[in-house]
């Protein structure tokens, strides 16, 4: 660990002496938002939805410094970092970031500077000869103990895969589909209106294009469906609204179709997700948990790790899911019951666990066992002998005297 520091702690000297820092920092501050390139993506609600589920369940999830035995660290160092990455981005707001980026673009780059993590944009990535991995922002190298890779496998082990790559053609053609439709109704359903004459169009009557532009006038300023117009025409001319070409049952049934295939990129099939969101709220979570979200923080957490620590150090980087956190409260509280009778909680724990303060008492800090659980042989060493009025022997008091 004190290598590690010594190394980073120089690297970041000379980074800072060279004015490679600032170069980063401006590529931060003025690359703009990291998601720019890909804000249509998350146009389409179904994968707004998945993104949002699924980086808030990371968000959510207790990030730790753990030793070699799974022991939790909380007085590392390292654990600051973690709870703030930098001035401009709270711990939630990195972490889905980080997300969300990586499952858009299949590929994301966290960079710690020695005292704070950022996201790096525009960075480029390749192999020299002796396989060493290096990065350059803009044309500027970064020291490769600064930044991690975090790459979506797919064939390639240089680059990752996400669904900008992998659903481009059908993310384009449900982005078109729902937008031909938004407009067509945010215009009243009306996309076009042809205008009859009798007489034939001469460009230099002066009247009849008079006649002609203040009416294709009229028409073009209806832009809400609330919105009346009243045209009088002469004898001669007569308007008719045209049949629209946008059929909506073809567009709809395309995007029934397709729109379900966006999650898919993601691993996650939407019919069965939503069926159980209907159904039951925690086997959702739980299944969107195990397909989804497991895998992204066990390769969040071995990338975090080998950016604080080097292969030889005792620590790592985990996170800690709560399952009981995507359940009800009355299966909650059903699930207390249970640990307390079977001797698995104390019933301070179950406070705790209910949202509860914790009764701090003898009583509440000892484990109970219901009678129904124990087998029958030991039914009588766990209860009170005195009541069947026997001692410890198993003899009936008095006995002795007999």
């Amino acid at each position: 660990m004190g290598l590690r520091n010594s190394i980073s702690n120089f690297l970041f000297r000379q980074a800072e002496k060279r004015g490679w820092l600032d170069d980063f920092k401006g590529n931060i501050r003025y690359g703009g938002r990291y998601v720019s390139s890909n804000e249509e993506t998350l146009a389409s609600s179904d994968v707004y939805l998945l993104l949002q589920d699924i980086s808030n369940q990371i968000a959510l999830a207790k990030w730790k410094i753990a030793d070699a035995e799974g022991v939790e660290q909380p007085h590392h160092p390292i654990n600051k970092v973690l709870k703030r990455p930098n001035n401009y981005l709270t711990r939630s707001e990195f972490l889905k970031l980080l997300t969300n980026v990586f499952l858009i673009d299949g590929e994301v780059f966290p960079v710690f500077d020695g005292k704070e993590m950022h996201i790096a944009s525009n960075v480029y990535a390749e192999l020299d000869d002796r396989l060493i991995e290096h990065f350059t922002v803009n044309g500027v190298e970064i020291p490769s103990s600064m930044i991690r890779h975090i790459k979506n496998i797919g064939v390639d082990h240089i680059q990752g895969i996400g669904i900008s790559k992998l659903g481009k053609d059908t993310l384009e053609g449900v982005l078109n589909a729902e937008k031909v439709l938004t407009d067509k109704y945010r215009k009243g359903g009306l996309l076009a209106f042809l205008l009859q004459l009798d007489a034939h169009i001469n460009p230099k009557n002066a009247a009849q294009s008079k006649l002609i532009t203040a009416i294709l006038d009229q028409l073009e300023a209806i832009d809400e469906s609330r919105t009346v117009k009243l045209i009088p025409l002469g004898k001669g001319y007569s308007i008719e609204a045209m049949k629209s070409p946008v059929e909506d049952e073809k567009i709809l049934a395309y995007l029934n179709v397709y729109k379900k295939d966006l999650g898919k990129f993601m691993n996650v099939d939407i019919e069965v997700y939503r069926e159980l969101m209907k159904k039951d709220i925690e086997k959702a979570m739980m299944y969107l948990h195990n397909k989804a979200v497991r895998p992204i923080l066990q390769l969040f957490g071995e990338h975090l790790s080998a950016l604080f620590f080097n292969g030889d150090s005792n620590f790592h980087v985990e996170a800690e899911i709560n399952i009981l956190d995507f359940v009800t409260y009355s299966t909650k509280t059903n699930i207390a019951y249970n640990l307390v009778r079977t001797m698995i909680s104390t019933p301070d724990d179950s406070r705790a666990m209910l949202g509860f303060k914790k009764l701090n008492t003898d009583e509440s800090s000892k484990l109970y066992i219901s009678k129904d659980l124990v087998s029958g042989e030991d039914l009588g060493k766990a209860t009170d002998d005195s009541l069947k009025g026997g001692d410890d022997d198993g003899k009936e008091k008095g006995s002795e005297n007999i």
